[in-house]
């Protein structure tokens, strides 16, 4: 099914099941602890073995050897597979760090050795016992140094238009600042896991993998067979965040030990390994220029952002929104990346738009304070209906509602407008407001339906649920389109066997998936009526049934002669290039900062998100809060600590990386404004969980310093940087 014009009246819009709060219809399996994830398969193959990977101590050079003599004589050890036995393999197209090969050391804790024993402690006391020749190099590992050394270069990704030099000189009010955001990891609980297994030349693997599609097309090009000879299983996922998009080397490690000692073998990362043998979002040093008129007009507006990453890869791309989010006619906007032998940058929740708005929205709320002007209303007189320099059309654009509602919801009128002016005891209060943005991504997305002699609806679509609630969405958009209940649909995910879906990344999942169910359960529609000799176009299909006229069948009694199986993909085009999709919110947020210690305590946050239909508005909400509490996070207390020394992050465990808590967060409300987007599929939908990330760090900030008079403008913000400049006690 191909979609290039905007959806009209459709089986959807009856919203009997789409559009409700239904519980997760995986929840039962999830609580009671039969969901089954990647690592706790035991009965799929004979003889599991299980393997604990080594990872390289220095961050860049070569391995001339490795002395595995001990640990192949210890206790259960079936054998040691080892970096050098293998040569360097291709990539996936995303992927840019080897991943298990060669002699060459391309970052800290890149994967060198795996151990595989008959059980896990067996194979983890072994890997202690070998011993490694390195040759090591001296590498770069300072982002602040690389910056400086890309600073006249070009800018990429650049969405510059006008004369922005002229414009910010000639601008009666201006801003320059620097904002600073620092590494971060994902910190799902689920770490990387795999079990592979081999009948013949065909490879299995049971692994925590968002993107089943990518993730079948990597490991063909790791292990040079061909796609069809690898089937990948993902039916639940611990979380991701971006993290498991792409094969890391757990899977090949696992593959390739396999192979060699002829048992399946099972590998699941250490925490280490987790955060610095995988990916994590880059640091950032952000520039914010600003220009105005005394009325709050933006004149010039200039965002420039540096990052780091290994050769080959790309950089976070932090600008992104700001190409979009304000008017102005003047803009310098674009990143430049400088080259870090640390491990590999790549996705994380919300890349590029998630950090870049920590220093974008903070920025304005700085220029609003500069022009006198309530940051809610400076950020609504630059609203825009086009794209800036483009003057494409929003397919929908609320996000002046989405601030005024949240305003006025949150209390707003009570802010005050000096900062540190208002206390309840030793607490000093204060609240803050950032927008909410992220671009609406569109993939085509495929799935089979089946109809059971018994009524029942069966979806296969390799989809994957990371806890966002795929099972329960495409089981509502069935259940809508086939006019059954939602007990009478079963949903099968996260296999390879199944049509290539979306799958799980950039907010696209929801809508695109089931999107791909909805062109499905379409052509299966039509084979129903064809069955019962009808027109589809005028059947109604409710309550078990097929109508048309005067008359009804039973599903039941329609694929009593034999089971009907249909299957599509949804597909987008030029609508995606007439319209900008985007999605638009806002966030507030009320923080105590004690004025003794400065501590900070978030009190209450409101997200208001305009995101097209909202599937299911209670696993939506349950999104957008994990997001905002995410969100609290990078604001309070996530980084990496970087060893610009040996190059690794020490903290590499969640022990050191802090991520917030329940007691952490306290209320949090979600307002999902009513919307459709017929621009954005047949479910008029669009993404939100990312939505609800993107810009709360920086509402955090701002009510940091509305509550203390204190900016810090280098993420996290801790104790240490508020309290040389606490107002007095």
């Amino acid at each position: 099914m191909l979609f290039d014009t905007p959806a009209t009246e459709n089986p959807i819009d009856r919203l009997r099941e789409i559009g409700q709060s239904r519980a997760r219809v995986d929840g039962p399996l999830k609580v009671s602890g039969t969901a089954r994830y990647s690592y706790e398969y035991h009965d799929v193959a004979p003889d599991i073995a299980y393997g604990y990977p080594l990872g390289s101590a220095i961050a860049k050079g070569r391995v001339r050897g490795i002395d595995t003599a001990a640990a192949e004589a210890a206790p259960g050890v079936i054998g040691v597979l080892t970096t050098l036995e293998a040569p360097r393999h291709a990539l996936g197209p995303m992927n840019t760090a080897m991943l298990f090969g060669g002699d060459e050391v391309e970052h800290y804790h890149q994967a060198i050795a795996v151990v595989v024993a008959e059980s896990f402690e067996q194979a983890r006391a072994a890997a202690a016992l070998l011993g490694v020749d390195y040759e090591a190099q001296p590498g770069s590992f300072d982002l602040e140094e690389a910056a400086r050394e890309v600073a006249d270069e070009p800018l990429g990704n650049d969405a510059s238009h006008g004369d922005f030099e002229t414009a910010f000189a000639d601008a009666p009010v201006q801003l320059d600042v620097t904002y600073r955001t620092p590494d971060h990891t994902h910190a799902m609980m689920e770490p990387h896991a795999t079990l592979a297994a081999w009948d013949g030349d065909e490879l299995t693997v049971w692994s925590a993998n968002q993107m089943i599609g990518w993730g079948t097309r990597d490991l063909s090009a790791a292990l040079g067979i061909p796609r069809a000879k690898v089937r990948l299983l993902a039916p639940f996922i611990g979380g991701g965040f971006g993290g498991k998009l792409f094969v890391r080397s757990d899977v090949v490690m696992a593959a390739l030990a396999a192979k060699k000692f002829g048992r399946a073998v099972k590998i699941a990362l250490p925490r280490p390994l987790v955060i610095n043998n995988t990916t994590h979002r880059p640091a950032t040093i952000q520039r914010l220029r600003l220009g105005t008129d005394r009325d709050g007009r933006l004149l010039a507006f200039g965002h420039e952002s540096t990052s780091g990453n290994l050769s080959g890869g790309g950089g976070e791309t932090a600008t992104q929104q700001s190409a979009f989010l304000y008017a102005g006619a003047n803009r310098r906007v674009g990143e430049r990346l400088g080259l870090l032998d640390l491990p590999e940058g790549h996705a994380m929740r919300a890349p590029g738009e998630a950090s870049g708005m920590m220093a974008l929205e903070a920025a304005m709320d700085e220029m609003a304070e500069k022009l006198g002007i309530d940051p809610v209303e400076f950020r609504i007189i630059n609203d825009t209906q086009v794209v800036p320099g483009e003057e494409t059309p929003f397919s929908e654009r609320r996000f002046a509602e989405c601030l005024r509602t949240g305003a006025e919801k949150f209390g707003w009128s009570d802010r005050s407008a000096k900062p540190a002016e208002r206390r309840e005891g030793r607490w000093l209060i204060g609240m803050g407001v950032a927008a909410a943005f992220r671009n609406n991504l569109l993939m085509p997305s495929g799935a089979r339906a089946r109809l059971s002699p018994d009524g029942t609806v069966v979806i296969e679509t390799d989809m994957t649920d990371i806890g966002t609630g795929s099972y329960t969405i495409i089981a509502q958009t069935a259940a809508e389109m086939m006019g059954v209940p939602l007990d009478l649909v079963t949903v099968r995910l996260g296999d390879s066997r199944y049509p290539v879906s979306a799958g799980s990344g950039g907010q696209f999942g929801a809508n695109c998936a089931t999107s791909g169910v909805y062109a499905a359960c379409v052509a299966l529609r039509t084979k129903i009526a064809e069955r019962v000799g009808t027109d589809p176009d005028g059947a109604v299909f409710e309550e078990g049934e097929i109508r048309w006229g005067n008359s009804a069948v039973p599903l039941a009694e329609v694929a009593a002669k034999g089971e009907l199986v249909a299957e599509d993909t949804i597909t987008f085009k030029k609508l995606g290039q007439q319209y900008r999709q985007s999605t638009f919110g806002a966030h507030f947020c009320e923080v105590a900062v004690d004025a003794a210690t400065a501590e900070i305590r978030v009190r209450r946050m409101l997200a208001v998100c305009a995101a097209g239909r909202i599937l299911n508005p209670l696993t939506a909400r349950s999104q957008v809060i994990g997001a905002m509490t995410m969100g609290v996070g990078s604001a309070l207390m996530e980084e990496l600590a970087v060893d610009t020394t040996r190059g690794f992050f020490a903290n590499h465990d969640l022990a050191g990386y802090e991520v917030p808590v329940h007691a952490d967060i306290h209320e949090q409300e979600v307002i999902f404004l009513d919307e459709v987007d017929p621009i954005s599929s047949p479910m008029k939908a669009k993404g939100v969980g990312e939505l609800g990330l993107c810009g709360v760090s920086a509402a955090v900030a701002n009510a940091v310093y509305n509550a203390t008079g204190v900016r810090v403008r280098d993420y996290p913000i801790t104790l240490d940087k508020l309290l040389p400049e606490m107002p007095p006690f």
